[in-house]
């Protein structure tokens, strides 16, 4: 039967697979199911951090006197 979702394989060192174990029986989730999630958390706070950099970036080549107001956006 072929499986709903790609599945992956990664290898780590007894330790921290020691700690995923311990903090996935902690949640009550499988230890699939909460590896799964950091990833996902892992992303996305990596997205925000290249959000964070563009933002900056462009708040340092801000200039108030060209900036269109709230309404001129909203026309």
């Amino acid at each position: 039967m072929p499986v709903k979702n790609p599945r992956v394989s990664v290898v780590i060192e007894p330790k921290l697979y020691d700690i995923i174990q311990e903090m996935s029986v902690k949640e009550g989730l499988s230890m699939s199911t909460f590896t799964r999630d950091l990833i996902r958390e892992a992303i996305e706070l990596r997205e925000d951090i290249v959000l964070a950099q563009i933002a900056a970036k462009r708040e340092k080549s801000f200039e108030s006197k060209k900036a269109l107001t709230h309404k001129e956006v909203w026309k």
